[in-house]
């Protein structure tokens, strides 16, 4: 009955998405400029995923049949497997199943999502010429299509693994959640290279014609003599659309596991509450049975959204999203009072209830933490405009600082939702229940993920139509309605990046605790991580250097690819001073070309240190008899440090941004003054640190608890 109803309503949220899609796709398409403009970019957008999946869907390969490798001949059975009459061959199948499943599930969400954003922008942009309602309700449900293929095919997936896997009766039924981890890391898997590439892409071919067509060659954004500009536009898809749709679908399937993996601690701990077995059933899938209850408050808040012409349209956003946040703790206090509800602890539901309370008022406490950092009528970005009146390098100043800053505030916030929900949870009257709540307030926090995405997906669709506006020769009229639609992409677009890392702080912490319990399963138990030893304090060390490491390469790829769109820009303005004039038109193709072979490229350095190194961190202190707990410190450590580093990237970039737009605004000379100028480099330096080092961060934190969590049984 839970796993039925759970499907019923992932199945019900694919069928509004494709609803949604079908009503966005009815709307004009626009004039015939626009069209050639739209067809364009859907174009670059499509041939660069062709190509990404191809070469991701190679990685995936190689990396299931190793995966086989180790699960077939060097993993050992646990009794209660081996009581169950699993084999080696049998387990290592399921498994690399399950991850084939999860990388194949992550990129069709991420796919579908980008292919009707790409129509979605021409569509805004046609709206934008009448009315300011109708293009954000286009652009906004655009986006939803997003947002709920990515969390209903992520309910979808794990639920229908579930339901297989018992339905063999391969593993006693609390074993499940832990043969079925492979699909989170597959996910994971595809998510950091679908994000690591999309990022370098995006702010390659952003910097490229930032940096030659606005500062050299003074020309507007999104200028049609720009040979860059349909590049960047295609990157806008491919960055913030596949690739945060394939984040956020890794979020949410590697968290129901991990929350999973906890309910049936829980409910093994505590046999007496949960005697029956499908009272059993109940506390596992109560993760999917609440995820569900969100995708219908998510559903609600995105058709409620309307805006008046003279309102700002975050206004309007932010109404949608707080009566989703709403709906969503219904829906948690609907399923506590019903699955978490035992005859021996009447006190529990109510506990995990507020749990529930504390992840959905942390995400609530991101989105606005993220906007006081990153939206111009709040000090921080009004600063970083005010340092552009004396040059790039004060801007540079400000502009580091604040992102500094705002590590603080997101930290106090983990802090107090981790303690605040651990207290709660343990003092519900089961035993071990502390780390259930931290697990609760986990999928709060992932509640209105439809919802967010939705918003996420909003930015580039705005941000594009404003491009086909300009390029396409509109009215100003027309573009400066976009440009409040686009003004509020961007914000919405720091939004997601704030609650990606908020939500990857708590589920990385419900992982870790998984890895534990796995690691204790496979009888080497860690009652802690003692950092006073050599070797753990090494493997610790190393986690906080991966995370560098790893920023490094992602920055010094779009570098260099940004490096050849700037040389190839400058190229075509020498050879054809027509462009230039307007008399003769850029040859756009082949900056397209010229990013997409440099972020493929690129990407695949990056994303396989990440899988590599806590492999070879756990394999080498193996050696020393300390491997499991090395990896462990590994795990933590690297986790602490990805978290305040990519809040850093994150908000310091989005800041830089925005201070461009409010010098643009008007204010300090505005548009092609020399504070709009340093405005400019310091948008520029700050675009590889909020689109590609900063979000691939989000999905490396929880790749390292995917991937430990899969491979234990090699470190101990």
């Amino acid at each position: 009955m839970l796993l039925g109803l759970v499907l019923v309503l992932s199945v019900f949220a694919l069928a509004v998405a494709v609803s949604l899609a079908r009503w966005v796709l009815k709307q004009d398409n626009g004039t015939p400029e626009m069209r050639r403009v739209s067809d364009a970019i859907q174009e670059g957008a499509q041939a660069f995923l062709r190509r990404q999946y191809r070469t991701i869907g190679l990685l995936s390969v190689a990396l299931a049949v190793l995966i086989y490798v180790l699960y077939a001949f060097f993993r050992q059975l646990h009794p209660d497997e081996v009581a169950a009459g699993l084999t080696p061959v049998k387990l290592a199948l399921t498994t690399t199943f399950s991850f084939l499943f999860g990388a194949l599930c992550s990129g069709v969400a991420g796919v579908i999502g980008m292919y009707v954003a790409v129509r979605s922008n021409i569509r805004t942009a046609s709206a934008a010429r009448t009315s300011l309602n109708r293009a954000l309700q286009i652009a906004l449900r655009g986006g939803a299509v997003s947002g709920l293929f990515v969390v209903a095919m992520s309910l979808l997936g794990v639920g229908g693994l579930y339901a297989v896997i018992q339905g063999l009766h391969l593993v006693p039924v609390t074993r499940v959640p832990l043969v079925i981890v492979g699909y989170g890391f597959g996910a994971s898997f595809v998510a950091l290279f679908a994000q690591l590439g999309g990022g370098i892409y995006t702010k390659a071919a952003d910097v490229g014609a930032d940096l030659v067509g606005k500062v050299e060659a003074g020309i507007p954004e999104d200028d049609p003599r720009n040979p860059a500009v349909i590049a960047d536009l295609v990157g806008d898809n491919v960055g913030d659309c596949a690739g945060r749709g394939a984040d956020l679908f890794e979020s949410t399937a590697a968290e129901n596991i991990g929350a999973m993996i906890l309910g049936a601690t829980l409910a093994t701990l505590n046999a007496g509450a949960f005697s029956s077995p499908l009272a059993v059933v109940g506390v596992m899938l109560f993760p999917l049975v609440v995820r569900a209850f969100g995708l219908v408050a998510s559903i609600i808040g995105i058709v409620i959204v309307r805006v008046k012409e003279t309102e700002d349209p975050m206004s309007a956003l932010n109404r949608g999203y707080l009566v989703t946040a709403v709906l969503a703790a219904i829906g948690f206090f609907a399923g506590t009072r019903w699955l978490l509800n035992p005859a021996t602890a009447p006190d529990a539901w109510w506990h995990f209830f507020l749990c529930g309370v504390i992840g959905i008022a942390t995400s609530i406490a991101f989105v606005w933490i993220t906007q006081y950092y990153t939206e111009y009528r709040y000090r921080p970005v009004q600063s970083i405009a005010r340092a552009s009146v004396t040059g790039p390098a004060t801007n540079i100043i400000a502009g580091f600082a604040v992102a500094l800053e705002c590590t603080a505030l997101p930290t106090f916030t983990i802090g107090a939702a981790i303690i605040a929900s651990y207290k709660v949870g343990a003092a519900s009257g089961l035993a071990h229940s502390g780390l259930f709540g931290t697990a609760v307030a986990t999928m709060g926090m992932l509640g209105t993920a439809a919802y967010i995405l939705a918003m996420d997906t909003f930015g580039p669709i705005t941000d594009n139509a404003g491009g086909v506006i300009e390029m396409s020769h509109q009215p100003e009229e027309i573009r400066r309605r976009t440009d409040r639609l686009d003004a509020v992409g961007n914000t919405t677009k720091a939004l997601t990046k704030g609650y990606a890392i908020g939500s990857a702080a708590l589920a990385a912490f419900l992982l870790f605790s998984a890895y534990l319990d796995e690691v204790a399963a496979l009888g080497s138990p860690l009652h802690g991580v003692d950092i006073s030893k050599p070797e753990v304090f090494v493997g610790g060390l190393l986690g906080a250097m991966l995370v560098f490491w790893f920023s490094a390469l992602a920055i010094g790829a779009v570098t260099k690819a940004a490096v050849s769109v700037i040389e190839e820009v400058r190229r075509q303005f020498k050879a054809d001073p027509g462009i230039l004039k307007g008399t003769s038109k850029p040859d756009y193709g082949k900056a397209v070309d010229i990013v997409t072979i440099g972020a493929l490229k690129a990407m695949v350095a990056p994303g396989l240190l990440a899988v590599g190194m806590p492999i070879a961190v756990g394999l080498f202190f193996k050696v020393f008899h300390v491997g499991a707990e090395a990896v462990a410190a590994f795990l933590m450590v690297g986790t602490i440090g990805g978290i305040l580093l990519a809040t850093l990237l994150n908000n310091g970039g989005g800041a830089w941004d925005n201070a461009k737009k409010f010098i643009e605004t008007g204010e300090y000379g505005g548009k092609g003054s020399e504070p709009h100028k340093a405005a400019v480099v310091g948008d520029t330096v700050g675009d590889p640190f909020k689109d590609t080092a900063g979000p691939s961060l989000h999905v490396l934190i929880k790749l390292l608890s995917t991937v430990t969590l899969v491979l234990a049984p090699l470190f101990v």
